[in-house]
């Protein structure tokens, strides 16, 4: 049985899959592509309790990003975002704000697809020279179908097309990936038929 896709990436994932650096990903967040998430315990914000997940400001937590890497793991927070809400909240209890740290921070997945699909990113894995070109076509079909039937589309084709890129990592431990235009191209067709029965 296959396991449902991922919900996160952490910011080093996602640094490791776009072959960039925490800073692009702080900068790329605060210009709006996605928001960058943590899980906090209950703070008080006023007379409002907040606990759960929260978008984090990464202008306010700069020294954690800093591109020579010399910067702080952990910082602290004073000010937080619920995730169904546009309003920035201060922390007024605990006083001192809640610490937060690199590693507990997330990009949602259906943003990270969405980001891969807007900047038509691609992942590649790199092959030695002579290297064969063929990929199992007729396995991600199969794959596809299977993960259709036992678990319906997913939100967008960008997540469908980072799955199937993710199959084809699983069959041959990361060494034979095509890149996600080839994938789209296999893929779209269905994804507009099922689209269309759907409407």
């Amino acid at each position: 049985m296959a396991l449902p896709p991922r919900v996160f990436f952490t910011l080093h994932e996602a640094s490791a899959r776009w072959g960039c650096n925490i800073a692009d990903i702080a900068g790329w967040s605060d210009a709006g592509k996605f928001r960058i998430l943590t899980g906090i315990p209950a703070v008080r914000c006023g007379e409002e309790i907040i606990a759960g997940k929260v978008v984090l400001s990464p202008m306010e937590l700069l020294p954690l990003f800093r591109r020579c890497g010399t910067g702080p793991s952990e910082s602290v927070m004073w000010r937080i975002r619920p995730l169904a809400r546009q309003d920035w909240l201060l922390i007024t209890d605990p006083a001192g704000g809640i610490p937060v740290a690199v590693a507990d921070m997330m990009i949602m997945a259906e943003e990270v697809h969405a980001f891969e699909e807007e900047n038509d990113m691609v992942r590649r894995v790199a092959a030695g020279p002579g290297a064969s070109k063929s990929y199992d076509w007729e396995g991600m079909t199969v794959a596809l179908m299977l993960r259709i039937h036992d678990h319906g589309l997913p939100a967008t084709q960008a997540e469908l097309v980072a799955e199937m890129q993710d199959w084809f990592a699983d069959q041959t431990d990361g060494k034979k990936m095509p890149d996600s235009r080839s994938i789209r191209r296999r893929i779209t067709p269905i994804w507009r038929a099922l689209r269309r029965e759907d409407a």
